[in-house]
């Protein structure tokens, strides 16, 4: 059982989020880093067009202030990406544009270009941050697959009950960075209870994990009638009078969208799993002839 888990913990170490031009910052970090980095990327932006602009003449200087907003919105996000195409927008208008250090502008060639820049900003912003969410989400998917390939492998692996809901514990807790817990119920008796995280239980939780097994309906946390549980619950029919039940306590004000993909292939694997294990306890217990 130690071999077994020991992989499967090799297999849930978590994978990167994305490239790593995209990991150079966390997307936990606080959004006023992500302003202030835009402010600074603008002012470095700045001073490079001021020397280019001082030493030869180039019509497309504007462009500097472009790589900004593409960072921006590709590192932090769609605000900090919009903050530097503003700041680029004004910094241009009032460091580059007669009458110079004035947001002034007499030449309406400049509030054209200046406008244009602006909008140019727009775009860029929405075309980087798509660009970010799209790896963001492909990274999420390749670690998931990762993490189902290595939990199927390992149960298949398994050799007993425990082992079996140990790993699938560990897998869920894995796949959704949340507390779980996985119990087996035998004839409406719970037979085993396997925690991750701080997932101790309530009564009225075991009730609706009970309810849930019962009626085959996933049991959502806050719906009548299980107002006072925090946890999800998935039902999972096994052998005869065998069953299991999957609770995940998600964060309410960070639940993800559609966790019932990924609980449902979990729950299929771990049903597998127990009849593969229930007919060969009947076998070794009734050997034939």
């Amino acid at each position: 059982m130690a071999d077994v888990e020991s992989k499967l913990r090799r297999h849930i170490t978590p994978v990167p989020d994305a490239d790593p031009f995209l990991r150079s910052v966390s997307s936990e970090a606080p959004a006023v880093v992500g302003y202030l980095a835009s402010f600074v990327m603008t002012a470095i932006a700045t001073f490079v067009a001021i020397g280019i602009d001082s030493g030869m003449t180039i019509p497309n200087v504007s462009l500097v202030f472009v790589v900004p907003v593409i960072i921006a919105g590709v590192a932090f996000g769609p605000g900090p990406s919009l903050s530097s195409a503003l700041l680029g927008a004004l910094a241009y208008n009032f460091f580059l544009t007669e009458p110079r250090f004035t947001l002034v502008v007499d030449d309406p060639a400049n509030i054209w270009a200046i406008c244009l820049l602006f909008v140019v900003g727009l775009i860029v912003s929405g075309v980087a941050y798509t660009s970010r969410r799209r790896a963001t989400d492909a990274a999420l998917l390749r670690r998931q697959a990762t993490l189902l390939q290595g939990y199927s492998r390992d149960v298949a692996a398994a050799d007993n009950t425990n082992t079996i809901v140990s790993i699938t514990s560990q897998a869920l807790a894995a796949l959704f960075q949340v507390p779980v817990v996985v119990m087996l119920v035998t004839e409406d008796n719970v037979v085993s209870v396997n925690r991750v995280g701080d997932a101790e239980l309530k009564e009225a939780e075991l009730e609706a994990a009970r309810s849930s097994l019962e009626t085959g309906t996933v049991a959502r946390a806050g719906v009548y009638p299980t107002l006072a549980s925090r946890f999800d619950f998935w039902p999972v029919a096994a052998a005869v009078g065998q069953g299991a039940v999957i609770g995940l306590a998600f964060d309410p004000d960070n639940r993800p969208s559609a966790p019932d993909t990924l609980v449902d292939i979990v729950g299929s694997v771990l049903a597998l799993a127990l009849y593969r294990q229930h007919f060969r306890v009947s076998r070794d217990a009734h050997p034939a002839g």
